[in-house]
């Protein structure tokens, strides 16, 4: 048994209501925030304990903001995202690059390449996740930290079948699974960063580290 035959999904796992080309969905810039601002506040607080001023960044499924810390310099912020006018008017990217990581999950980024990486409230809507997920611990240095951060809002007829079956608790097995199916991330940290009260949306994390001297798993 190879290593991704423990980790293997059941067929339909990666299915949508909406199996349209995705670049037809977010031809529309959305300059909206899917998330209320006290979640926003806890993804940046989330980005000034895990990423170190003066790095090099990739904001993996970006749009028109990234959530950074205003106050923290970084070297370089690349984004990675579906809608051009939204990346354009995200002043926190030195550059970036329009591309379907569903059609195309390989990153046009050399190895080694950034200290750090974000996926905030997208990891939903992957159906190759656990690809991407190679490509980033490619691209990452090693030690470099993933931040993917999630709530309970998605759009539903884009996010694949295994989301919408699981609760919030089955989200973060879920992602968790898709680093450990994808090799290369050790440790991983579970996190609950939910403000309180509850009546603001409520925000989760998967953090792992690249650790290069893991052998990297392939199908």
């Amino acid at each position: 048994m190879s290593p991704d035959d423990t980790f293997a999904f059941p067929q339909g796992t990666f299915r949508r209501q909406d199996e349209s080309p995705d670049a037809h969905f977010y031809q529309q810039p959305r300059f909206v925030t899917h998330i209320d601002d006290a979640a926003i506040a806890a993804v940046t607080q989330l980005y000034r304990e895990y990423f170190v001023p003066d790095s090099t960044l990739l904001d993996l499924m970006s749009s028109w903001v990234s959530h950074l810390p205003a106050e923290v310099p970084y070297r370089r912020v690349v984004g990675l995202g579906m809608n051009e006018k939204e990346l354009r008017a995200n002043p926190r990217l030195a550059d970036y690059v329009v591309q379907d990581l569903n059609q195309q999950p390989a990153l046009p980024f050399d190895d080694d390449t950034f200290d750090g990486a974000a996926i905030c409230v997208s990891i939903d809507y992957l159906t190759q996740p656990v690809l991407v997920l190679r490509e980033l611990a490619r691209v990452l240095r090693t030690g470099a930290p993933l931040v993917i951060t999630f709530s309970n809002r998605c759009f539903p007829s884009k996010a694949v079948a295994a989301w919408h079956a699981l609760d919030d608790r089955g989200h973060v097995a879920l992602v968790q699974q898709y680093l450990q199916a994808a090799g290369q991330w050790h440790p991983i940290e579970l996190l609950d960063r939910s403000p309180a009260p509850r009546r603001s949306d409520p925000l989760f994390a998967v953090i792992g580290k690249v650790n290069k001297s893991e052998p990297r798993h392939t199908e």
